[in-house]
């Protein structure tokens, strides 16, 4: 699987080149996510701007990611998507479970906002 890769100090950004959004990808997904995490970026946004098609075990594997994430202490959030994926997402009620910004700049708001209340709530 071909991703592009930017790393930056809070976050990191996965962008897939693939145009179907399966369980496969989002595995391939979780394992970048692992190697780039060791360099100290826990944060993921994933921007599936390329992903035209997606299977029901890709939505259900990104839901468990999401979860996954959040039980850690981590974020991610989704982004790119296009209309026929959110729809699909809707019908799955998916969308309901998982972070999904309309633009890259909502999806970086979103992460810093979630780093700033995780360090707020572990202050107390």
């Amino acid at each position: 699987m071909e991703f592009k890769i930017d790393t930056r100090p809070s976050y990191t950004l996965i962008i897939p080149v693939s145009t179907v959004l399966n369980a496969n990808l989002t595995g391939n997904i979780r394992q970048k996510w692992e190697e780039t995490g060791q360099s100290g970026s826990l944060n993921l946004i994933v921007d599936l701007q390329n992903c035209i098609i997606a299977e029901d075990t890709a939505l259900n594997a990104m839901q468990q990611m999401h979860e996954d994430f959040y039980s850690g202490e981590h974020s991610l959030v989704f982004t790119g998507l296009k209309e026929e994926l959110l729809q699909k997402l809707k019908m799955n009620n998916s969308e309901m479970f998982i972070n999904i910004a309309p633009t890259m700049a909502e999806a970086i708001d979103i992460i810093s906002m979630e780093i700033l209340e995780r360090d707020l709530f572990n202050e107390e």
